[in-house]
C-alpha cells in the first residue's frame, strides 16, 4: 500500500484533526497501520484486529482457501483453527461455506477478543495452546484443522520487520530454534483429533517442508504442500494415509 493510500484511511478514521495527527505520529513511529484503524481486510472480509495482537497476514489467504476447499461438500463439517489469533482462517471457512461448525483456540486471550467480533455468534472460541483447551468430545470428529503456528526459527526474530518485531507479540512470532516446534506439535496431536476422513492444514516456510514431511509418525499420513505465489509460503497438508500415496508437492494453478 503506498503511503497517500494509507494517509487517506487515517484521513477517514480519525475523528479530527488532532487524532489524525495523532495517528499519523504513530505511523510514522512504525505501529501498523492494522492496529492504528482497528482492522484488517483479508479477502473478502474486514477483520477485528486491534493493538498488540497479530495481524493476519495476505499469505494467509491461501490457507483460507485449502480450508474452504477442504470444508466444502462436507455437510455438518467440523472445522478448528489452532493458534487461530484473531481467527481469519476460520471466519473465512464460517463465511463461505454453509453449515460448518466452527472452532477456534488460542492462548492470547486479547487477541480471542478481536476473533469472538470476527466469528458468526454460533462458532465456539476456546483459550488455550494448540488442542490444550479444545473439548474432548472432538478427539477423532474433527473434519479440518488449520493454523498459523508461530514459524520463525528464534535466530530470525531480529530480522523480521520492525513492525513485526516491535508490535506483535513474540510468542505469536517465533516457534523454536528452527521454527518447528508448534508445527511438530500440530501434526503429532493431530492424529488423536482429526475424523477418518480430516485433513490438517499448516502454514509454514516453503525451506521447512521437508523437515516437517520427513519427521517421526508422519507415515500416518499422506502429505503434500500447496505453493504460494511469493516463493516463500506454502500450506503443508495432511491427510490420513492411503496405499499408493506418498510425500508429493504441487503449486496452486494461477488464477484466471
Amino acid at each position: 500500500m503506498f503511503a497517500e493510500d494509507e494517509a487517506e484511511l487515517l484521513r477517514r478514521h480519525a475523528a479530527g484533526a488532532d487524532e489524525l495527527a495523532d495517528l499519523c505520529a504513530r505511523r510514522i513511529a512504525g505501529e501498523p497501520l492494522e492496529h492504528l484503524l482497528g482492522w484488517v481486510q483479508f479477502g473478502n472480509l474486514r477483520l477485528s484486529v486491534g493493538f498488540g495482537v497479530f495481524v493476519p497476514r495476505q499469505r494467509s489467504l491461501l490457507l483460507a482457501q485449502e480450508a474452504i476447499d477442504a470444508a466444502t461438500g462436507r455437510p455438518g463439517a467440523v472445522v478448528l483453527e489452532a493458534f487461530c489469533g484473531v481467527a481469519p482462517i476460520a471466519s473465512a471457512v464460517a463465511a463461505t461455506v454453509d453449515g460448518v461448525q466452527v472452532h477456534a483456540a488460542d492462548i492470547a486471550a486479547d487477541a480471542l477478543v478481536h476473533a469472538r467480533r470476527n466469528l458468526p455468534d454460533d462458532a465456539q472460541i476456546h483459550h488455550g495452546t494448540g488442542f490444550d483447551a479444545v473439548p474432548e468430545s472432538l478427539a477423532g470428529r474433527v473434519d479440518v484443522i488449520a493454523a498459523v503456528p508461530p514459524y520463525v526459527p528464534d535466530h530470525a526474530f531480529g530480522l523480521l520487520a520492525p513492525e513485526a518485531r516491535d508490535h506483535e507479540p513474540r510468542r505469536a512470532l517465533t516457534g523454536g530454534v528452527d521454527g518447528l516446534d508448534h508445527v511438530d506439535t500440530l501434526v503429532d496431536a493431530a492424529q488423536t483429533w482429526l475424523s477418518d476422513t480430516g485433513t490438517l492444514l499448516i502454514e509454514m516456510n516453503v525451506a521447512q517442508f521437508d523437515a516437517v514431511a520427513a519427521g517421526d509418525g508422519r507415515r500416518a499420513f499422506d502429505i503434500d504442500a500447496v505453493a504460494g505465489d511469493d516463493g516463500q509460503t506454502v500450506v503443508a497438508r495432511f491427510r490420513r494415509w492411503l496405499p499408493g500415496r506418498g510425500v508429493r508437492f504441487r503449486e496452486r494453478p494461477a488464477a484466471g
